[in-house]
């Protein structure tokens, strides 16, 4: 059904898209040079902080087992460490230098990702009316959309939006944001980026900071892009149509994820019970989004698809107990954690991609998939972000 219940109509290029839905278009992502793998990372990260404790060293190496992830991209390097090397000292007021890095490092991700999802798109950047910039890892006036904006030479009358700290919501955050813009401005081409950095919260380990550790495991840098609008033209590729999209609040749960910026840089804390908060809560807001494709108890959690932000493993594991998933479900996730880590804002580009290029796969085959699913991640709040979507690849 259409998002605003009126009758429905089809585009006449792409006859399996309905006019007037925001549609994904393109893709694209880009990451630093600094190739990280999983198996060696105790190793580097107890050398460049100087740190030899063998308790701490035997969690880091226990953590980074559990995570599933295989390789990673950070923007931190021996360069920067050895042109800054306060920043992996206890407690040393780093801010300045942070951010002067970090600034520039999210810009430049975004631009090559946005560059790279221009390209796939086949039109011309001067296209683009409008801009939503995600981001929790910079701070400055103006933001990375100015410098977004600029370094893809957009026209300057193009209308920007920035998401800043969002965390890992921010991604979904971007497309509902991405989506009302397109669906309000008919003939609209929306540009998505989100990029994000570790390099802000880096440091030493500490015994009275385990959950640090749990980051340096899990997170990765890098960035990502996607261009929405609705009525798809002739040599554009509609991919997924975003139906629906939902924002709820989890109350009483504002202290499990706790970041604050301060002199030493980021300070990040992820509460043990997330997952759990996730699980109690998954059922009935993905029932609230199912609604709008019928009667919710005719829908079966397995005739969809499922674009989910992969935190880490144990909340897919949550999620795919608690709503009876097969595991091909959440393989596009699974496979983005391991490849990616959790880059925060990104994954879930990450992940729609991945599901992107199964579908393409079946359309080539003849082989039949799944017209309906979600798109959902977790955030600081606890916020759950989710969008109904519809796949129209061909």
């Amino acid at each position: 059904m259409a998002s605003n219940g009126s009758a429905i109509s089809y585009c006449k290029a792409h006859p399996k898209s309905r006019t007037g839905v925001a549609t994904a278009l393109a893709f694209g992502k880009a990451f630093p040079e600094q190739l990280v793998m999983q198996e060696f990372l105790v190793d580097g990260y107890f050398k460049n902080t100087n740190c030899d404790d063998p308790v701490l060293r035997e969690k880091l190496d226990r953590l980074c087992k559990s995570t599933t992830v295989k390789t990673r991209y950070v923007v931190m390097s021996d360069e920067i460490l050895k042109k800054h090397p306060e920043l992996a000292v206890e407690g040393a007021a780093t801010i300045r230098q942070r951010l002067e890095i970090a600034n520039k490092a999210v810009t430049d991700m975004a631009i090559e990702a946005s560059q790279n999802c221009i390209k796939e798109w086949g039109r011309p950047a001067s296209d683009i009316t409008h801009v939503v910039y995600v981001t929790s890892s910079e701070v400055r006036l103006p933001g990375g959309d100015v410098f977004l904006a600029n370094g893809l030479g957009l026209r300057p009358d193009v209308s920007r939006v920035s998401l800043y700290f969002m965390g890992c919501s921010g991604g979904v955050t971007g497309l509902r944001v991405a989506k009302d813009l397109a669906e309000n401005n008919p003939g609209s081409r929306v540009l998505l980026a989100t990029t994000e950095t570790t390099l802000v919260g880096f440091r030493p380990p500490n015994a009275e900071r385990p959950y640090d550790l749990v980051g340096a495991a899990l997170f990765g840098d890098g960035a990502a892009a996607v261009i929405l609008g609705t009525d798809p033209a002739p040599l554009e590729t509609p991919s997924f149509e975003l139906d629906w999209a939902v924002q709820q609040l989890v109350p009483g749960t504002d202290k499990t994820i706790d970041g604050r910026l301060t002199e030493e840089g980021l300070i990040f804390r992820l509460g043990r019970e997330l997952p759990q908060i996730i699980e109690n809560n998954i059922e009935d807001f993905c029932r609230k989004l199912m609604k709008k494709i019928g009667s919710s108890t005719q829908v079966e959690y397995n005739d969809l698809f499922w674009a989910v932000h992969p935190g880490g493993p144990a909340i897919l594991n949550r999620v795919e107990k608690r709503l009876g998933l097969v595991p091909e479900k959440l393989m596009p996730s699974r496979r983005a954690l391991a490849d990616f880590g959790n880059v925060s804002s990104n994954t879930i580009v990450y992940v729609l991609e991945y599901m992107r290029a199964e579908s393409l796969q079946k359309a080539a085959a003849k082989e039949k998939d799944d017209e309906w699913g979600l798109i959902l991640a977790f955030g600081p709040g606890i916020t759950f972000e989710g969008i109904l979507a519809r796949n129209v690849i061909t």
